[in-house]
């Protein structure tokens, strides 16, 4: 380790403090005019096959990118592509907020926003998965990834209130260019104050194509047995959680009422939950075998989908998807350090890609099934049956020898 990178060690807690600062700045935006886009389509529409658009729209960029984002993510400065994703969404943005303004308001524009910022998340997903291990000590990596859960609920609990809000309050145009001046500040923060070493390979000169690097990846992944084995479980749990995901504001609409206050509540539950299991997931650690964590997390979230179907009272709802995000990082985190830990540091940007591309892609193929399906068969039997089947998933998880003894020896190393 060189000085350079020894005083960046030395100095991690601020690094780290500053990053999450910026994708906090960042989220915030983001989050509001997510919201704000997802509602306006809901309440204008209350459509299944309408929000099934939307979702794809919001998908499908970031699964075509992924792996190229993946290999620009191990071969350039990580920092750099994060700050030129921000770029892109915030532009894009502002594009759309004068658009606006000049009465061009049509709803395929709102679906062209959704592709145009999936892009930008595609490029930033891999670089930020890959950036935390060079800017956190290994041992902490649990801890700081379950505190970024934390930190993510707290956003997604005041950002459904403000944006609805605005949404009272303001024009849609207004919102987008409160998304405008808070990445510009992200931005600024990134480049100004956190200093990120640049990874051995972004430093040499590239020897191999975009193409061969990319093979490399594959490669990598195929050749090891748990990334295989993982990828597989994530690939069917993506698809099963996409009613739970995306039809409950639908399924809110039709059964409970087309108030805004009672989208704005499941959000809210929602994210008071993932706020407690992000506390829980940073101060526990989970399991000492990671998978054992995983598998409860799952067994929970299947609990509650299934609940999410059944229950009758509202309040009640609002409790299971409460528990549901007390699930959701404590099923992320060990998830995420899993990949930090597993992979070699130059695989790492490839790897998040390829992780990227299934967790966008599972969850439209699985909206392009239960969006249409809400159309014809009410919202309620969809989440019964999904979260039966995510039971039955967890239990599987739960008894696969070749994540759970990997895992076994990694502790014992």
């Amino acid at each position: 380790m060189n000085s350079a990178e020894s005083h960046l060690q030395e100095n991690w807690l601020k690094n780290i403090i500053l990053f999450l600062s910026s994708q906090t700045i960042s989220l915030f935006g983001s989050s509001l005019v997510q919201y704000a886009i997802m509602w306006h389509i809901t309440l204008t529409t209350q459509s299944g096959f309408m929000m099934t658009l939307y979702i794809i729209c919001g998908f499908i960029p970031t699964f075509i990118l992924s792996p190229v984002a993946g290999v620009w993510a191990d071969r350039y400065n990580r920092k750099v592509l994060i700050m030129l994703a921000d770029g892109l969404i915030a532009t894009a943005t502002l594009v759309l907020a004068i658009l606006f303004l000049m009465g061009f308001d049509s709803i395929w524009l709102l679906f062209v926003m959704a592709a145009v910022r999936a892009f930008g998340a595609g490029i930033q997903t891999p670089a930020v998965g890959a950036i935390l291990p060079q800017i956190v000590p290994k041992d902490k990596l649990t801890k700081v990834n379950g505190a970024n859960g934390s930190i993510q609920a707290i956003i997604m609990f005041i950002s459904p209130m403000v944006s609805a809000a605005l949404l009272a309050t303001v024009s849609l145009e207004i919102i987008f260019f409160i998304d405008v001046v808070t990445a510009a500040l992200a931005i600024v923060t990134l480049l100004t104050f956190v200093k990120v070493s640049v990874h051995k390979k972004a430093v040499g000169k590239q020897e191999v194509s975009y193409f061969s690097d990319f093979k490399q990846g594959i490669r990598y992944v195929n050749n090891h047995a748990f990334l295989k084995q993982f990828f597989l479980f994530f690939a069917v749990f993506f698809v099963l959680m996409a009613p739970a995901a995306f039809l409950t504001p639908l399924q809110v609409t039709r059964s409970f009422g087309d108030d805004v206050w009672r989208l704005t509540a499941i959000e809210i539950a929602f994210s008071v939950g993932m706020m407690i299991g992000g506390g829980v997931i940073a101060a526990w650690g989970g399991f000492q075998n990671r998978i054992k964590t995983l598998g409860l997390a799952s067994v929970i979230m299947g609990v509650c989908t299934l609940a999410l179907g059944l229950v009758p009272i509202f309040w009640l709802y609002l409790g299971f998807m409460g528990l549901f995000g007390v699930a959701m990082p404590i099923f992320n985190t060990p998830a995420t350090v899993l990949l930090q830990e597993k992979v070699e540091e130059e695989y790492l940007g490839r790897v998040f890609g390829v992780m990227g591309m299934i967790s966008t892609s599972m969850m439209p193929l699985g909206m392009l099934v239960f969006g249409p399906l809400a159309d014809w068969i009410s919202v309620e039997w969809l989440l019964i049956g999904t979260g039966i089947f995510i039971v039955i998933l967890a239990i599987f998880l739960g008894r696969n020898k070749v994540l759970i003894e990997s895992e076994k020896n990694t502790l014992n190393v």
